[in-house]
């Protein structure tokens, strides 16, 4: 099993670069996201999610791991492939994603080709329902936080930190302090740029 390349980028078009290790050049779909952050003939680093079925072997590759979670996560939806999972990866950065996800943005969805209402519909239903399940076990952090509504945002936000990547104690210092009252995408943002911090 693959989990990253690190390599000289030696040729590039849309949706591919070759990496090469050690001579031999791995050709690796990638994001648009993934695509503008490579350079030929420079050095990069890839972390690779592969697929293998009868009649081919296909590696996909992110410049961070969190939108390869993001990946994985996507095609875990029934109805959902590998290039479906490229094309919303391309047309929405990680966090784009996941802010749609937990706020129900079926448009930012549809805006990726060939994704249609009801496949958004069934990815926010089947997405959010797992960023649920992973941001269970708050704690006091939750109980901490005065009403339902204000509880609610904090699983939204440690759900799409937590899809990102980020353990639950990081999360848990990323939101220390947010105002609640604010709107959950300038939440998320925040406890993002408290991660950086």
């Amino acid at each position: 099993m693959f989990y990253h390349l690190n390599g000289t980028v030696t040729d590039m078009e849309p949706g591919l670069a070759v990496i090469e290790c050690g001579g031999v050049g791995f050709g690796v779909q990638v994001t648009a996201n993934t695509l503008s952050q490579l350079h030929r003939g420079e050095s990069a680093k890839l972390y690779i999610c592969e697929q293998v079925r009868e009649d081919a072997f296909e590696l996909f590759g992110f410049g961070e791991l969190g939108e390869k979670r993001c990946f994985e996560m996507l095609i875990s939806v029934s109805g959902v492939g590998p290039k479906v999972a490229m094309a919303i990866l391309s047309a929405a950065s990680p966090e784009k994603l996941c802010m749609a996800i937990v706020s129900g943005d079926e448009k930012a969805l549809t805006a990726a080709p060939g994704v249609g209402k009801r496949l958004a519909q069934r990815i926010i239903l089947e997405l959010k329902d797992k960023m649920e399940k992973q941001a269970v076990g708050l704690g006091g952090s939750a109980a901490a936080v005065p009403g339902v509504d204000s509880q609610a945002k904090l699983a939204d936000v440690m759900s799409a930190l937590t899809v990102l990547g980020y353990s639950r104690s990081e999360c848990t210092q990323a939101i220390q302090g947010l105002d609640m009252s604010r709107p959950l995408d300038e939440l998320i943002r925040a406890a993002l740029r408290n991660m950086m911090n």
